[in-house]
């Protein structure tokens, strides 16, 4: 019987072959296996880390919703901007109090300077440099924040909406250029529904609307309201959420005093001086000294103490000059 040795040995190196190459093929295999392990672990590594820093983000926000919704809902019941929106834009702005405008300045909603003359703070915004307010305290920053939405013209059409309605508001301050960032009304929406803010809308306590919202104004930095043909005292401290004997020493009235049409009445205490340019006022028909207190935004007593003249014995007349500085 003939063997063949070349096929025998031609099998025999196939046989090498093969298992070399099912070798190298089992190391690559775990070559593979072990870039593929580390690539797992980076990769829960990382996800762990963004779930730890969302983790942080939403404590964060919790203890900022729970530091400031009772002077949001505040703010909701005395300008009708709701107390959602009010507690988003804070946490958005401020990036729940954490920016260094809201540490060091107390400025949580971005607000720039403008026409303020308080103390101010410059950052790196839109361009570089930029202005912002500085504020005593963070009520005061919400404070203004009201007042800045409440008393801006291009902000006006917004109180259209109902309180609850807070994706229109959301949108509105959108449209209105409250930001520049062309997501700003989602983000709000968004921060809104995950932390459920729509919540304190509907909180507004035993608060009762007299003949509808009055519609805030400002003059000489101070916000004020026209009095309507039917407004009480105790309706606009209703209104606003402002104690009665405060509303009455803001504006120099007496005890049982009922407004008349068109008075103003303001909702924060007058200056003690009439701002500039305003130096000195020529009495008119039938002004008093209240009248022009109110139309500068001047205390009553400093007006009468600036004059160096006696409400016991003082009466304007015609043609009087009053110094309001």
């Amino acid at each position: 019987m003939f063997f063949d040795l070349s096929s025998l040995f031609t099998a025999k190196v196939q046989k090498e072959q093969i298992s070399c190459c099912v070798g190298r093929g089992f190391l690559l295999l775990l070559h593979l296996f072990h870039a593929m392990n580390k690539r797992i672990v980076a990769i829960v590594v990382a996800l762990c880390a963004v779930l730890g820093s969302l983790s942080a983000q939403n404590n964060d926000y919790i203890a900022y919703i729970e530091k400031y919704k009772g002077i949001a809902i505040e703010q909701m019941n005395k300008y009708h901007i709701p107390a959602s929106i009010t507690l988003a834009q804070g946490l958005l702005e401020s990036s729940a109090g954490k920016s260094e405008l809201a540490q060091k300045s107390n400025n949580h909603f971005g607000i720039k300077c403008h026409s303020w003359d308080g103390k101010r703070t410059y950052h790196d915004d839109d361009e570089v440099g930029e202005c912002f307010r500085v504020y005593k305290s963070v009520r005061d920053s919400y404070e203004d924040h009201s007042i800045f939405l409440a008393t801006g013209a291009r902000y006006a059409f917004l109180f259209k909406f109902d309180e609850t309605d807070y994706i229109s508001w959301a949108r509105g301050l959108k449209r209105a250029g409250y930001a520049t960032s062309p997501t700003y009304a989602e983000k709000l929406i968004e921060i809104i529904e995950r932390y459920g803010l729509d919540r304190f809308d509907h909180n507004q306590g035993n608060q009762t609307r007299y003949l509808g919202p009055h519609t805030p104004r400002l003059a000489s930095g101070i916000v004020y309201i026209v009095a309507r043909q039917g407004d009480t005292m105790q309706g606009i401290v209703e209104e606003f959420g402002i104690p009665k004997r405060k509303l009455i020493r803001y504006n120099d009235l007496y005890k049982n005093y009922v407004p008349v049409k068109g008075d103003i009445i303001y909702l924060h205490r007058k200056h003690r001086r009439a701002k500039e340019p305003h130096t000195h006022h020529v009495v008119a028909d039938g002004e008093s000294m209240h009248m022009i207190s109110q139309k500068y935004a001047v205390r009553l007593d400093r007006l009468y103490k600036m004059n160096k003249v006696s409400p016991d014995t003082y009466s304007p007349m015609v043609g009087d000059i009053i110094r309001l500085r």
